[in-house]
């Protein structure tokens, strides 16, 4: 295995009950309370009234931070820090998915920063000589992995760009992680999470080094957990079994440890982020519609580890197959999968009706170093028109 260094400064608390049995003791410390959520669907599912209940039996002041978008802005990023500077909090208490999460870890540096946050540590990688301030995530989907890491994903609406960061002081200070909060989440969402999740431990095992290693048995074994696990939770919502896998896949895609000692491909990642820049799409259902493609493009270049792929996480037989063979067929059952679950297979599906836009995002798009083979804008442009219907 190469080098490594590894930290995870959060703390989970996980299971069904972990909010009312730890939540006041967490924010004892802390006076104010910036509460930060979405479009208010914890108001329609009993989480909200929850957590307010228990804040104010704790005599905590708590301010309300709401609107987070699906694809949050560098503008909500700076609302949220002014709201938060104004009414002096204390903490940030983020209830939510990746979106919730990614927002409250820009606000919680930019509340405490006095420069330009976007400039000095999204737009270019930056030092965080600040202290931000104190951030706890209540988790309510299964998906980005946001809990356990100090990435955010924003958007910059005015230079169409949305990238991310990963600053080891920004991870939140603990995690409630309940995954019966999970069981409000639409079917769809639902869906479109679990592959994110598929897709942040694919773009990790698809990397050197090819040696035996570690970190690829763990990728393995979640692949296949996400795959079975899925499946569960589509015929079942409320398979606790499946949500609370799921719940455990999505924060061990994204804790940092199967990333130990890997390259990491987050080529399609770049390509969707670009995609939601300029579309707005769904971030999950845009991933969807570029891995079998891109797969398909580069698979020869790591043609040992799509071999391992096709066999270890899908099961499928040599049965006379050459390498080449076996390792496509492993991407199309990748493809078969995504139909499977319902989620798109064209850019149309999508929403992205403009094939002319396509050259502007791809242009636009950042190449990851991390890649089997390193692709060019060209590429990117080449796969954009394949997906596009």
């Amino acid at each position: 295995m190469n080098n490594f260094i590894f930290q995870n400064a959060t703390k989970v608390y996980f299971g069904q009950g972990c909010v009312k049995e730890y939540l006041a003791c967490l924010v004892k410390p802390y006076n104010t309370v910036l509460l930060a959520y979405g479009g208010g669907s914890i108001k329609k599912n009993g989480i909200y009234e929850q957590v307010v209940g228990i804040l104010q039996a704790a005599g905590k002041t708590v301010v309300e931070f709401s609107g987070i978008m699906a694809n949050p802005t560098y503008a909500k990023v700076q609302q949220g820090a002014q709201l938060a500077r104004e009414c002096k909090a204390d903490m940030i208490l983020g209830i939510g998915g990746g979106s919730v999460m990614d927002c409250c870890k820009a606000v919680s540096l930019a509340a405490r920063y006095a420069g330009d946050t976007w400039e000095d540590f999204w737009a270019q990688p930056g030092i965080i000589e600040v202290e931000p301030l104190p951030l706890g995530v209540i988790v309510t989907a299964a998906g980005t992995g946001s809990e356990c890491n100090g990435g955010a994903v924003i958007t910059h609406e005015e230079k169409k760009i949305k990238t991310g960061r990963d600053y080891p002081k920004l991870n939140p200070r603990f995690a409630l992680m309940d995954p019966v909060y999970t069981y409000s989440v639409p079917v769809k969402q639902m869906v479109s999470g679990g592959f994110d999740i598929l897709s942040h431990i694919m773009e990790t095992y698809f990397s050197e080094p090819n040696e035996d290693n570690v970190s690829d048995d763990i990728m393995e074994a979640l692949m296949k957990s996400v795959i079975r696990n899925l499946r569960a939770a589509i015929r079942n919502p409320e398979d606790y079994t499946a949500r609370s896998n799921l719940l455990w896949d999505s924060t061990m895609a994204e804790n940092r440890i199967i990333k130990m000692g890997k390259r990491c491909d987050f080529q399609c990642h770049n390509m969707e982020h670009q995609l939601g820049a300029y579309t707005d799409c769904n971030h999950g259902c845009g991933l969807a519609v570029l891995h079998p493609v891109y797969y398909r493009h580069i698979y020869r270049d790591g043609l040992p580890k799509f071999v391992r792929f096709a066999e270890n996480v899908w099961g499928i037989a040599r049965e006379g197959r050459s390498d080449e063979a076996l390792a496509l067929a492993g991407v199309e059952a990748l493809a078969d999968f995504i139909r499977e679950i319902g989620l798109p297979t064209t850019l149309r599906e999508l929403g992205v009706t403009d094939r002319s836009q396509l050259k502007e995002i791809a242009d636009s798009c950042g190449i990851s170093n991390g890649s089997y083979r390193k692709m060019t804008h060209e590429e990117i442009l080449e796969i954009f028109h394949a997906c596009f219907e």
